[in-house]
């Protein structure tokens, strides 16, 4: 008998990035008309809960680095976010080294209680080596980052979920720890939902093991096709159903040519010292990586100038275009998709006004057994349903 509960129909859901960092989410002097401070980012996150936005991701950075000179810190700053909206979940980056678990896990079920259980983490094993050593922490390897966070995840829902936590691991030590109160329980989710990045053969290994949701990077179909492919044989093995985020870089405009255009100009002003910088950090991390498959190893200049590979996933042109890619992606498993914007309180109102209502309506024609997020088998074309164009000139990270 299989493990694995029928999954209902589910539409497809959308998360942002929180602008909490400065530099906004392009390496690159063209105009954006975004802000890092907490004001700006408690209207947006407004405007995103009433524009169909299911969720935020705070970003985490501790200093400085590659066009990212100012930023708030991720817990924090979700919190106040939570307190500042009705329905939004905010999902708070996390760094495995950096925090302890058990610690993590009361400040969660602080955040989730009042928010009435609104609060979820991204686990993030971490590619900036200079974040460690700075502040005096080990830097470990790609996979054993990797063994580490998975271990990180094992104990925070340990915590969260049992009267009397114990672990015994190679890298942290849980004994006889209970937490009071401990987040909200509900049939949606038992505990605040865990969310992980990482496109290495670790990462997605352990995300069948143990998390809730995977983020991938920006990809095309056949790169979406894979990941989920692997993520899922890794789940189905632990008897478990882990669900799809993939990274975009949104750019809607009321003609092809606006937004091809947005894009030639976004690359045309890139930072390229920055630029250069963050990718030779990344690549390294991603070098290292048992079998040199980690994040980024095939990133391009222009991927990088979006550093989650944001432009490879090509939601680019018309909202009728960009709407047509998105169910697209859904028939191959994709079951939320993390956007980035460049002027974030306009065209995050465009996309819930032009967008949005497209996409309900392309996934309302899906056959039933389609609607369910993720049936990751099947055709990606058809009536109605084409891909769309790619980005501008071929393949142009998660910044936490």
């Amino acid at each position: 008998m299989s493990l694995l509960p029928a999954a209902a129909p589910e539409p497809l859901r959308f998360a942002y990035w929180v602008p909490n960092v400065s530099g906004g989410l392009v390496t690159s002097t063209i105009e954006q008309r975004t802000d890092w401070g907490y004001d700006y980012n408690r209207e947006l996150a407004v405007l995103a809960e009433n524009s169909g936005f299911d969720y935020a991701l705070s970003q985490v950075r501790y200093m400085a680095s590659y066009g990212a000179e100012f930023q708030h810190e991720s817990t924090g700053f979700s919190l106040a976010l939570l307190l500042a909206t009705e329905r939004l979940k905010v999902i708070a980056a996390v760094h495995p080294g950096l925090w302890h678990p058990g610690v993590l896990a009361k400040f969660g079920a602080t955040a989730d209680q009042l928010s009435k259980g609104r609060f979820a983490v991204n686990v993030v094993s971490g590619w900036f080596k200079g974040e460690f050593t700075a502040l005096g922490e080990p830097w470990l390897e790609h996979d054993e980052r990797y063994r580490r966070s998975e271990e990180f995840i094992r104990a925070l829902r340990s915590v969260w979920t049992e009267d009397h936590a114990e672990l015994a691991g190679d890298f942290y030590r849980i004994r006889d720890f209970s937490l009071k109160p401990k987040p909200l329980n509900t049939p949606e989710r038992p505990h605040p939902e865990i969310f992980q990045g990482g496109n290495s053969t670790a990462a997605r290994a352990m995300a069948g093991r143990v998390s809730d949701w995977y983020f991938s990077n920006g990809k095309d179909f056949d790169g979406v096709t894979e990941q989920i492919g692997d993520v899922r044989a890794a789940a189905a093995d632990a008897g478990r159903r882990v669900r799809f985020g993939l990274n975009g870089f949104l750019i809607a405009r009321d003609t092809e040519a606006e937004a091809r255009d947005v894009l030639r100009e976004i690359v045309a002003k890139a930072d390229t010292e920055a630029v250069h910088g963050f990718g030779d950090a990344v690549k390294q991390a991603g070098r290292s990586a048992g079998d040199g498959k980690g994040m980024w190893q095939d990133s391009s200049f222009e991927d990088l100038v979006q550093y989650n590979d944001g432009f490879r996933t090509g939601l680019i042109g018309t909202p009728e275009q960009i709407a047509e890619r998105i169910v697209a992606y859904k028939r191959l498993g994709v079951d939320l998709f993390l956007l980035g914007f460049l002027h974030y309180l306009e065209e995050v109102e465009y996309f819930g006004k032009r967008v949005l209502p497209l996409v309900r309506e392309l996934e309302a024609q899906l056959p039933d057994e389609e609607r369910v997020s993720g049936p990751g088998s099947g055709p990606v074309s058809g009536p109605g349903f084409e891909p769309g164009p790619g980005p501008v000139s071929g393949p142009v990270s998660l910044r936490s």
